[in-house]
């Protein structure tokens, strides 16, 4: 009699675990995201002179599309109102953006677009693609950190993370401001940003 339990039970029991094992595998869809600019931040972080110094992005935009178990579907896409510097100096921003520094007359945007999403840890990824500063355009990897959060039925998304490039390989910094005992070729940029899900 036991036996003959066991011997209906099984394959229901096989097929319990290999709906479970599917349901596990199955990758969580895609969600496509629209920026919270008012609670995001992008910001630069330089050293002039010996002294640390920062500046931030007013106007950006970021659009995402992203899964965490499905990074091969993922995107990242960044444009950058160049001109929307602000280092709290009105003098220094309009010397930034002179034509012998990001020269926003006639590069008015920066881009970095993702070619491919890759997992580090849990919660934690990196974003690589290609960055164009005055229409020059180099490989980079973008770690960042991304996790959800409930907020009153939404599911909010935040991305932090932070890269260092060097300005010179960009071409900003022309004439006197190819040397870097005022101005760092280092330049640091790190970003807080939340996202909402968009509407369908």
């Amino acid at each position: 009699m036991a036996f003959r339990i066991l011997s209906i039970a099984a394959p229901v029991l096989v097929s319990a675990l290999v709906s479970a094992n599917a349901v596990a595998a199955t990758p969580a869809p895609v969600v496509n995201y629209t920026l919270d600019p008012a609670r995001s931040s992008l910001k630069f972080l330089f050293n002039q002179a010996g002294a640390d110094s920062q500046g931030r992005f007013r106007k950006f935009n970021v659009a995402l599309r992203f899964g965490e178990t499905s990074l091969h579907s993922s995107t990242l896409e960044v444009t950058v109102d160049v001109a929307s510097l602000d280092t709290g100096d009105a003098e220094r921003d309009n010397t930034l953006r002179g034509a012998e520094l990001f020269d926003v007359q006639k590069f008015p945007q920066a881009r970095f677009k993702a070619g491919k999403i890759t997992g580090v840890s849990f919660g934690r990824y990196e974003a690589i693609g290609k960055l164009t500063i005055r229409n020059v355009t180099r490989d980079v990897r973008v770690p960042f950190s991304f996790r959800t959060v409930n907020e009153k039925g939404v599911a909010a998304g935040y991305m932090t993370g932070r890269t260092t490039i060097n300005r010179l390989d960009y071409g900003v910094g022309q004439g006197e401001w190819k040397a870097t005992d005022q101005v760092a070729n280092e330049v640091t940029v790190t970003f807080a940003l939340r996202f909402t899900p968009a509407a369908n």
